[in-house]
């Protein structure tokens, strides 16, 4: 984990979402329809819905609209079905991408990944391709100057609700779980008031491939600003060493 924090990046999106909060809360609203619809309306009965709510929160989702996404969904007996579809590629160099999406329309939501791997210089993959280069985990990111506690007591606090690892960034503390301990760490982290950038289970890169061409930087970012103005596409990943 040293040596490749995601903070800034994170910092960047959020920077990002901000001018366009609209698009970021639609994104979360299919999410918690999705949640809804399969577990119901209940994020203490509903652990998905519980781990999307705090996502929500994270991302600066107002209560009332979290609420009444969720009135809205288990209300609605003509809502939208919402599928999951997830793709793999490769993007210049080789860099391995997953992009996961919650579409109704899944010709529609292929067609615009394809393309925006095309536009990039990319290529999709079969199913399986890349997702072997990564680990599903568990992420918790926080903001160093917005923690009181100190990280020794952080580490024992986060180990002792069953993290796997910490590691002290220069901006950023970093919290690694198995994807099932992500809510029991996440929640103790709460119950102190500590406050997070990002708490989700995430595909973590096993290894780290860096761009030395202009071009290729100049193609990556296209993809990536393409997926990011799809309204289907919820997460992309990929282990391009920015």
């Amino acid at each position: 984990m040293s040596g490749h924090s995601k903070f800034a990046n994170i910092k960047h999106k959020k920077e990002k979402n901000d001018a366009a909060k609209g698009k970021v809360f639609t994104r979360l609203g299919r999410e918690i329809a999705v949640a809804v619809k399969e577990g119901g309306p209940d994020p203490n009965n509903n652990s998905k819905l519980k781990d999307v709510v705090a996502k929500a929160k994270a991302n600066n989702m107002p209560n009332d609209t979290i609420n009444n996404s969720i009135k809205k969904a288990a209300g609605d007996a003509n809502a939208v079905n919402y599928e999951h579809v997830t793709y793999e590629g490769y993007g210049p160099k080789g860099i391995a991408i997953i992009v996961d999406a919650l579409t109704d329309n899944k010709n529609r939501t292929a067609a615009n990944v394809r393309s925006a791997f095309t536009k990039g210089g990319g290529s999709i993959g079969t199913q399986g391709c890349v997702s072997f280069m990564f680990d599903k985990k568990g992420q918790i990111i926080i903001d160093r100057e917005e923690c009181e506690m100190e990280p020794d007591d952080l580490m024992m606090l986060a180990l002792d609700a069953g993290a796997e690892d910490f590691a002290e960034e220069e901006d950023s503390y970093e919290i690694t779980t198995d994807e099932n301990s992500l809510g029991a760490v996440r929640d103790a982290l709460e119950a102190e008031k500590i406050p997070m950038l990002q708490a989700e289970v995430t595909m973590i890169p096993q290894t780290w491939v860096e761009l030395s061409d202009e071009q290729d930087v100049k193609m990556m970012n296209r993809t990536l600003d393409l997926l990011d103005d799809d309204d289907d596409v919820q997460q992309v990943y990929h282990n391009w060493d920015e």
